[in-house]
């Protein structure tokens, strides 16, 4: 498997079917887990440019020559965009100093709210994707994955002010 074939599809969960963005949206709370209790808070912030960048990069390659400009089995940029709805979750978690799968229903919320916002491309997230190039391919992600986080960071506002 090619270094971009590799980036692009995460080690080939983006062959997985069916809906090869959810496989790549599980891969990224997973990855996220694993770089969070590895390296803490900010070795997970600082991977989230790293993986944008290198997930554009292997998107250029990947579409190299091809009419789709998105190929369904690229699934970087929905760990891109889940990494940056699980933001409030893992701040919050290092913030308070507590583990971080202990804010368990962030990470629902966080996983629910990336796929919808992925799925239904509203507005910004719209705009994004019908810049059919890999810019796009990337950015619609990490913008559904900002409207995710902000719907995060409310359902906890939520949480403890009415629920604790």
């Amino acid at each position: 498997m090619r270094a971009a074939e590799l980036i692009g599809t995460v080690g080939g969960v983006g062959y997985l079917r069916p809906a090869p963005g959810t496989w790549g949206s599980l891969a990224g709370l997973v990855l996220a887990y694993v770089l969070y209790v590895l390296g803490g808070l900010w070795v997970f912030v600082l991977a989230i440019p790293l993986v944008f960048a290198a997930g554009w990069w292997a998107t250029i390659r990947m579409t190299e020559g091809s009419e789709n400009h998105d190929p369904s089995e690229i699934v970087v940029d929905e760990v891109a965009g889940q990494w940056v709805a699980l933001l409030p979750v893992i701040i919050g978690a290092a913030h308070v100093g507590v583990p971080v799968l202990s804010l368990w229903p962030g990470w629902i919320v966080a996983f629910f709210g990336f796929r919808l916002f992925d799925i239904l491309k509203p507005g910004p997230v719209g705009w994004a994707d019908r810049r059919d190039d890999p810019l796009g391919v990337m950015l619609d992600d990490v913008i559904a994955g900002l409207l995710a986080a902000v719907v995060v960071a409310l359902a906890g506002i939520l949480y403890h002010v009415f629920l604790i």
